[in-house]
């Protein structure tokens, strides 16, 4: 097991060091998608990280999410997982969402314009194994108990096999799922309300091969999704609204065959189950994604339908969107006000995604006879009125999400920024994955260092002062903008000022601005206005 007490250099010149009290910098509690993507990238960034998961480490997680969307394939892609990711799943060219109603993905303008089939468990085998490279501590078998912050701190108890234990940090965030045990020890509420019951899940063999590695059905009276694991085995998940029963009821595969032909037209011949579990789907949300020095993403903070493939999805951006900010403060190159961007950026989405499963469901579960009328309408909508066909997809892939711009900010400044093409031959998301920000700027761009016209690394420290914070390279083409990209994707700043001195001077603020390297507190103020979602990426 690696040590908890690796901690990192900080330049704030402060006196006696908090810190020294700590065990660790960042406590993750839950070891799924969002806890294991959060806490590789703390690791790489230098932090001390501890990951308490209750588990025992021979035991995987129930496996539900089966789609991996665009967006979040370019999130692993800027840590160099997606590519091994897609090779052992199932591309797909279109998701079916209710009726003949379809989203098209090979629209969108991203290196992954498909919808990925791939079994959670396997997202987590990467993004685990990449953790513990890192220096990740992993404590498994400890069930967290509660816990106690204070102005330096959080301890957090926990029980194991061996008695009672205790570990303290800087920060704690809860990724510990529905039933998180960081949220009730925070005493945050968790409003909303059931949405489908008694939806169950198996996993099973074929005796005969859907068409499509995922196929999918609604009637109004069932619906019914089959997904390949490969190896010969199906995830089934279905409901049936004539079978209605309490979760604790117990559940066969001659239901599981009977939802399936009413939904699909076929059972497929299903044989050997290994499982089958009743569960039920609700709507939630935590009023606040921070309470102090702890936080909460994922299904700790939002859950919702399966429709539409949004929960994991939106966890590990959850992740993503956090764990720079995280870094940032931990390493001294902004104040703790910077982590209050998280909420403002993040609850939105939240939000949206809450709203955007619970359409399709609802739109899905409506009884047959006028619910048929309503479901092949938005159908038709959503099939052939192209704004809306692109509206649906964005949302979906999570390219069409976007954070809050200040005043007069330039037109891209808070949206997704594709994975850019740059002198040299690299790619954006390749420079993302050094964990810094990337600033690409013209080539031949008087007063900054410039990347090499071809071969070799097209990146390198932007200048001095900036060390180990930034990313320089060209753009490939003669494009004249300058951009300054988040160590997630987003684009922190843009210009397209021409005048030579007023461009340096602003880059060069820019960039100062953004990383600490002048005053970190100007990224905690850069970051506050509320946030919103917008349906068209940064550079379409």
């Amino acid at each position: 097991m690696h040590a908890m007490n690796r901690r990192t250099d900080r330049s704030d010149g402060a006196g006696a060091d908090p810190r020294e009290a700590r065990d660790t910098d960042v406590i993750v509690v839950g070891a799924g998608p969002t806890g294991l993507l959060l806490a590789g990238d703390l690791a790489e960034a230098g932090l001390g990280v501890t990951l308490l998961e209750r588990r025992p480490a021979e035991i995987s997680n129930l496996t539900r999410a089966l789609v991996v969307h665009a967006r979040t394939l370019e999130q692993l892609d800027a840590r160099g997982l997606a590519d091994e990711l897609v090779a052992g799943g199932h591309p797909l060219s279109g998701l079916r969402l209710f009726g003949r109603a379809t989203i098209d993905p090979t629209q969108l303008r991203s290196r992954f314009p498909f919808v990925l089939v791939t079994p959670q468990f396997e997202v987590e085998r990467v993004l685990e194994r990449r953790a513990r490279r890192a220096g990740v501590s992993f404590r498994h078998d400890s069930e967290v108990l509660g816990l106690d912050q204070d102005a330096e701190g959080v301890t957090v108890r926990f029980r194991t096999a061996e008695g009672l234990g205790s570990v303290r940090a800087a920060y704690v965030v809860g990724t510990d799922g529905v039933r998180s045990t960081i949220r009730e020890a925070v005493g945050l509420p968790f409003p909303g309300k059931s949405v489908v019951r008694s939806l169950v899940l198996a996993d099973v063999r074929l005796a005969q091969e859907p068409d499509s590695p995922l196929t999918f059905n609604a009637t109004g009276e069932a619906f019914a999704l089959i997904a390949s694991f490969g190896g010969g085995w199906y995830r089934v998940i279905g409901w049936n609204r004539h079978h209605q029963a309490a979760d604790d009821a117990p559940a066969d595969l001659d239901e599981i065959r009977e939802l399936t032909r009413l939904a699909l037209g076929s059972d497929y011949g299903m044989h050997d189950a290994r499982w089958v579990s009743r569960f039920h789907s609700d709507e939630r949300q935590v009023p606040s994604y921070r309470v102090g020095r702890v936080f909460l993403a994922g299904d700790a903070a939002h859950v919702h339908s399966p429709a539409g493939a949004l929960g994991m999805n939106t966890g590990l951006q959850d992740a993503a969107n956090l764990s720079w900010k995280l870094a940032a403060v931990l390493r001294g190159r902004a104040p703790d006000g910077l982590l209050d961007s998280y909420q403002t950026e993040r609850h939105p989405v939240g939000k949206q995604a809450l709203r955007s499963s619970g359409a399709l469901i609802r739109i899905a579960l409506m009884p047959t006879g006028p619910g048929r009328a309503v479901r092949a309408l938005a159908a038709q909508l959503v099939n052939r009125v192209r704004p809306l066909a692109r509206r649906a997809v964005h949302t979906l892939s999570g390219l069409g999400i976007a954070y809050p711009a200040g005043p007069g900010a330039h037109p891209l400044t808070g949206r997704r920024a594709p994975d850019l093409r740059l002198a040299g031959g690299s790619r954006l998301y390749e420079l993302l994955r050094q964990g810094r920000f990337v600033l690409i700027t013209p080539a031949g761009e008087p007063g900054v260092p410039q990347a090499p016209a071809s071969g070799g690394d097209s990146s390198r420290p932007a200048d001095d002062r900036a060390d180990d914070r930034v990313v320089t390279a060209s753009w490939r083409s003669a494009r004249r903008t300058a951009l300054l990209v988040r160590p997630d994707g987003y684009i922190a700043w843009a210009t397209d000022a021409t005048a030579p001195a007023a461009r340096a001077a602003a880059l060069r603020g820019a960039v100062a601005h953004w990383t600490g390297t002048e005053d970190g507190a100007s990224i905690a103020t850069a970051l506050t206005p509320p946030a919103h979602a917008a349906d068209t990426p940064a550079g379409r």
